[in-house]
């Protein structure tokens, strides 16, 4: 689908009615500007697929237009995807701040991309000519370092993207949010605002990170074994909290995780973190020293199966073993989706004797959001003042709440746009409507394929994974059209063939009845021969056992 003749659009490609995989586009007649490209981690019922990433068709069709990528911050639901977007897009120029780039080249040297793709530095203070747009950009607080809000100066009206944010008045990287910036854009006129929605159904103002370091320090203090720490690798914050706890407790610390060792150092090369010289000990020397100088920083709060903290939790962790009288906390909730792999872990790890610190973070005050609650989200929109709004970053619920907050303080009934993946916002004339769609959806990444699993390929996989598969073996004769052996019947899934000999029996009878039938019925076409085994012997298995088995009829001639 081509561009239109409409001079400004803004649209989603991911991001909205789902948490994770957000990408956003800002177009101004022939220029392009992209915004984040991030994946998503497939559910249950996506069997095989590794990430989730946005639908580039629109792109792909207009890659000539597209003039920059711009990254709010590091996350995953931010940067996850830019790999595999350069791959199909590669002569895009991405710009992002300084510990953002840092990230995003540790992905695109695992892709072996780094060396074909311009990488632009940015801050607070840059501008950035994009056509006839022009980019600037101010300072926001959330739990990475160096975020990011995004200003288009158009001349159809300015349009300001806040990316996450909260407003921590003492944060513990004194990166502050840049509110007189927001407030002047404010006063100069905001024609569209786009604001993250995540914490949107929560009353109050989001609490500071700080409150972190005196509940951690306290935990130190009690505890008598080693300690492990459990959060996200990219809240540097709460790893520098964790360092100061460990150093006025007088242990070491190791990092446990692909992830964690990644970005932190990533953030002590690029001076985000600070951890004195001889401080960091290899996970091999853990198990080395007394248990109450050693702690240790790991990947899987989350509960995903194969990090750091499953593998502890499962004694499977080669380096280190947690002992009873060993201590766990958690310094992070569970994203939405996350708890059952979550409380399996807490389970295993009550197992092996250890004290278990987890829970939200009002009940342990090991943790506290990096969006914004009902009072921040207020602010963004008083500071902004936008004429027309689209919440952003959330699911339908949340985009609704944010609605209503928007309308509680100054914005319009009418003007806020509640939009999915694939709405566009065409504004002509200072007015906005939303008229037209553009292709969107989901592309799942498995294993080296991008894009190449569909609807068809889960269908048939959550079929094997429920009932299981047969497979019927005939060998037919090429002259006389015989059977010459077989039908030999083999189960993979679906029933064990020693128990189950009279069933099969039964199945071979009637595959050899069903090729006897067609053969004397002149048929000879073996796609025909082929679903007629599989209609009755489908049929006759699913009134004895209430499957359906991916019944597969192989045909060969000799």
């Amino acid at each position: 689908m081509k561009t239109t003749h409409n001079a400004l659009s803004i649209f989603s490609l991911g991001g909205i009615n789902e948490i994770g995989k957000n990408m956003y586009v800002v177009q101004y007649r022939d220029d392009i500007v992209v915004i984040d490209c991030g994946g998503k981690f497939p559910d249950e019922s996506l069997l095989g697929i590794d990430l989730i990433i946005p639908d580039l068709t629109y792109l792909e069709e207009n890659q000539d237009k597209i003039r920059a990528m711009i990254v709010t911050h590091g996350h995953e639901d931010h940067i996850g995807g830019i790999p595999y977007f350069l791959r199909k897009l590669p002569n895009v120029p991405i710009y992002a701040t300084r510990f953002t780039l840092g990230l995003i080249e540790l992905k695109l040297e695992e892709h072996r991309l780094i060396a074909d793709t311009k990488l632009v530095q940015i801050n607070a203070d840059s501008n950035v000519e994009l056509g006839e747009m022009q980019a600037s950009f101010f300072k926001v607080s959330h739990s990475i370092p160096d975020c990011l809000g995004i200003v288009f100066d158009t001349p159809e009206g300015r349009v300001v993207h806040t990316g996450d944010f909260k407003f921590d008045l003492t944060p513990v990287n004194n990166q502050y949010s840049d509110i007189h910036k927001m407030a002047e854009l404010g006063e100069k006129g905001v024609l569209v605002l786009l604001s993250e929605s995540t914490n949107a159904e929560r009353k109050g103002l989001t609490p500071t990170e700080q409150t972190i370091g005196e509940h951690m320090l306290e935990a130190f203090m009690k505890a008598t074994g080693k300690i492990f720490v459990s959060t996200f690798a990219s809240n540097v914050s709460r790893v520098q909290q964790v360092v100061e706890a460990a150093i006025k407790t007088n242990r070491k610390l190791a990092l446990l995780g692909r992830s964690m060792v990644n970005v932190v150092n990533v953030a002590m090369e690029r001076g985000y973190l600070q951890i004195p010289d001889g401080m960091l000990i290899d996970a091999r020397e853990v198990e080395n020293l007394h248990s109450e100088k050693v702690a240790i920083l790991c990947t899987g709060s989350q509960g995903e199966p194969n990090a750091a903290l499953s593998r502890l939790a499962s004694a499977n962790y080669r380096d280190v073993t947690i002992h009873p009288g060993d201590t766990v906390i958690f310094a992070a909730s569970p994203i939405p989706g996350n708890e059952k792999d979550v409380s399996k872990i807490i389970d295993n790890l009550y197992k092996l004797g250890a004290k278990v610190i987890y829970g939200s973070g009002s009940t342990t005050g090991m943790h506290v959001s990096g969006h914004g609650y009902q009072e921040d989200l207020k602010l963004m929109l008083t500071l902004i003042k936008p004429t027309y709004f689209i919440p952003i970053h959330g699911e339908q619920r949340m985009l609704h709440h944010h609605r209503l907050l928007a309308e509680s303080v100054g914005v319009e009934k009418g003007n806020t746009f509640i939009i999915q993946n694939g709405d566009v916002v065409d504004v002509e004339n200072t007015v906005a409507r939303q008229t037209r769609r553009i292709p969107s959806g989901d592309t799942y990444v498995d294993g080296l394929g991008v894009g190449d699993i569909g609807d068809v390929v889960l269908r048939d996989r959550r079929q094997l994974s429920e009932d299981g598969m047969l497979v019927i073996v005939i060998t037919i004769s090429r002259t006389d059209r015989k059977i010459i052996s077989g039908p030999d019947t083999i189960s993979r899934g679906f029933v064990y063939t020693r128990d189950s000999e009279e069933l099969l029996k039964e199945v071979n009878r009637l595959a050899k009845k069903t090729v006897n039938d067609l053969q004397s019925d002149n048929i000879r076409q073996w796609n025909a021969i082929k679903q007629g085994i599989k209609k009755s012997v489908g049929q006759y298995l699913f009134t004895h056992t209430k499957r359906k088995p991916m019944i597969l009829p192989i045909i060969i001639e000799i």
